[in-house]
């Protein structure tokens, strides 16, 4: 065979798929994509049984597109992020609904990209408890930041090299907004005390 013949060869192979990837990458945008619709829906109370079912389809094709050519772009970048925007939607869905945690096998995805998603479960469940501060909701406030703790204390396990899992910045963020989120809720509870305190002494 030929030099030329060769490149030839190759040629149709990196077109091919090159193919792949781009339809790869457009998957992963719709997945991402849904996955932050079912986000912000949930903060609503609205019901997200449809979009879940289409993001659980997209993740299949995407994967089964990827499995069946070119398993190695399963670990590009671009379907990481997918997954792991994934995992943050189908992790806070169970949350909100009392369910199991699924894990990373159940969710069909690998631990990096499902500790990665479940570190931004953390802010997702920071604005329950505000929401829940809000309506003076305490015992739901405190809940979800046990949770929160929970999560925390799961991630700080994984001390792994950046290479593998850039995870510390998920850590620092998760440890500095639980933080935050104590304060407020003592700061709450501290407040509605006084305020029961004044109103009991007028009556």
């Amino acid at each position: 065979m030929s030099l030329e013949e060769i490149g030839d060869l190759i040629e149709e192979e990196l077109d091919d798929k090159d193919s792949v990837r781009e339809i790869g990458i457009k998957s992963a945008r719709v997945i991402i994509r849904l996955s932050s619709q079912s986000i912000i829906m949930m903060h609503r109370g609205e019901n997200v049984d449809e979009i879940v079912r289409k993001l659980k389809e997209e993740v299949w094709h995407l994967k089964s597109l990827l499995v069946n050519q070119y398993p190695d772009l399963l670990y590009s970048g671009f379907v990481q992020n997918a997954l792991q925007e994934y995992c943050e939607a189908m992790v806070f869905r169970s949350i909100l609904r009392d369910e199991p945690i699924p894990s990373h096998r159940e969710l069909g995805v690998n631990p990096e990209a499902y500790i990665m998603g479940m570190g931004d479960v953390v802010g997702e469940l920071r604005r329950e408890v505000l929401e829940s501060l809000r309506n003076e909701n305490f015992s739901t406030a405190e809940k979800y930041l046990s949770l929160m703790e929970s999560i925390y204390e799961m991630l700080m396990r994984f001390n792994y090299p950046s290479g593998l899992v850039p995870l510390k910045p998920k850590q620092d963020t998760a440890r500095s907004l639980i933080e935050k989120t104590r304060s407020e809720i003592t700061i709450a509870l501290m407040t509605n005390r006084i305020a029961r305190k004044i109103e009991h002494k007028k009556n």
